[in-house]
């Protein structure tokens, strides 16, 4: 039969879907805060830094497209964490990334309201913050419950939209560097450590992090096992491309950018005026919920394919009988949203999103020379060098981890207590009813 059934999750997302819902997670709301940031760090170096960090991504893309292309179904970097080291490091792995997704989504909602703040005062005040959180988290989740194929329109119609923006941006400001050299600025020396180095790169893996969540959508993707690397390939390229671009116009444009809480937006008031604070405004808020519409998307597909297993409470598996989607698992991740974003911190939510993707990268690399063990036939793409790909991937995470701080390691510590818990009552003996005395 070639019709689904009401039990399965359906098949409708193609090869430029897949690449469009992975550079809308990666190009996120942070492209408009991040410059100022690596500036601050690297001065003029700051957009060499991108190259570094793509290279850095890469090599860890490389062992997820091969990772990626073994399965077909939903469930991302857990399942693949439980074929290759079973239960316990899969619940692990998937807690983690679901409670960090949460919370990077969450700060990215937070950094919506503060944007939409600049330009409309009004919406600063606890009501109508709360109201309109609610309103947005609200539209994006009843899109998704009524089927992935208008998810992924939804998601799709905000990339284009952002790159849009980006791409004007980008255009003016290099036009006006070159047509108006007396806009063209020098940051001042910054001296460069080993450290400020690694603090970069940690920058660029929260920056270009999230293109792993995307094949959390695997089940309902067309041809996962083809699509996958060639997605990667694109959104990548495409990322990098435009952080260094808007790298360099905010760099060439800002009076000591290192120090401008609003880069992008300051770059815009020099080359074109006072329409800036609108455009860019625009341009941050398209990006944030752009970024919304993606974690909404595939981010419930994690708890489903985790329920699927038996490593999660069953409600969170099952699939909408008329829209085949995994309705409890979306219903319950926007009320988690909801709340991280009402009651949550911007700051707390990027340094948790950045340390867990470390130890989710990390546990890729590890499964690539292990699933390659298990299934040394496997009809699956084989990337060249693959084992020396995972050892590069594990030396750079394990690297990047000794800068985590001790209040990150408390929060990670805590998760994985989390993820115990879930892995004891995984193992429980089924109940076998009331017996008599």
């Amino acid at each position: 039969m070639t019709e689904e059934s009401s039990s399965t999750l359906l098949r409708a997302v193609g090869r430029w879907g897949l690449a469009a819902l992975m550079l809308n997670t990666m190009v996120g709301a942070s492209i408009f805060g991040l410059p100022a940031l690596i500036a601050a760090r690297l001065g003029n170096r700051s957009p060499l830094a991108y190259l570094v960090g793509a290279a850095a991504v890469a090599v860890i893309a490389a062992c997820l497209s091969e990772v990626a292309s073994q399965f077909s179904d939903a469930g991302g970097p857990y399942l693949y964490a439980r074929a290759a080291f079973g239960r316990f490091t899969a619940i692990q792995i998937g807690w983690l990334t679901w409670l960090s997704r949460i919370a990077a989504s969450s700060g990215v909602a937070n950094l919506f309201i503060s944007y939409l703040g600049e330009l409309v005062p009004a919406v600063k005040g606890p009501v109508p913050r709360v109201a309109i959180l609610t309103i947005l988290v609200a539209i994006l989740a009843a899109v998704n419950y009524r089927g992935v194929t208008g998810g992924s329109h939804l998601s799709n119609f905000f990339t284009v939209t952002k790159l849009l923006l980006l791409l004007l941006f980008v255009s003016a400001g290099c036009v006006a560097i070159l047509l108006h050299p007396s806009i063209r600025l020098t940051q001042p020396s910054v001296p460069t450590t080993s450290p400020d180095w690694f603090d970069a790169v940690i920058l660029m893996i929260y920056a270009y992090g999230g293109f792993e969540a995307a094949l959390f959508i695997a089940g309902e993707a067309r041809n996962p096992r083809k699509d996958a690397p060639a997605a990667l390939l694109i959104a990548l390229s495409t990322a990098t491309l435009l952080y260094i671009l808007v790298q360099y116009v905010v760099i060439h444009t800002v009076p000591n950018a290192g120090a401008s809480t609003a880069p992008t937006l300051d770059a815009a008031r020099r080359f074109l005026g006072p329409a800036a604070v609108w455009v860019v405004g625009t341009g941050v808020l398209l990006s944030a919920y752009g970024s919304l519409s993606a974690n909404m998307l595939h981010i419930p597909r994690l708890t489903f394919a985790m329920a699927d297993q038996g490593d999660f409470p069953p409600p969170f598996a099952s699939i909408h009988p008329r829209f085949h989607t995994p309705a409890f698992s979306i219903v319950a991740y926007a009320v988690l949203l909801l709340v991280f974003s009402s009651l949550g911190d911007f700051r707390w939510n990027a340094t948790l999103g950045a340390m867990s993707r470390l130890f989710i990268y990390g546990s890729v690399a590890a499964a690539l020379p292990a699933l390659r063990r298990q299934n040394p036939h496997a009809d699956a793409f084989r990337l060249p060098a693959g084992n020396l790909f995972a050892l590069l991937a594990l030396l750079i995470t394990a690297t990047l981890v000794t800068r985590l701080h001790l209040g990150d390691l408390i929060i990670l510590i805590i998760t994985f207590a989390i993820g115990f818990i879930n892995w004891a009552w995984t193992r429980r003996p089924p109940s076998t009813g009331d017996t008599p005395a």
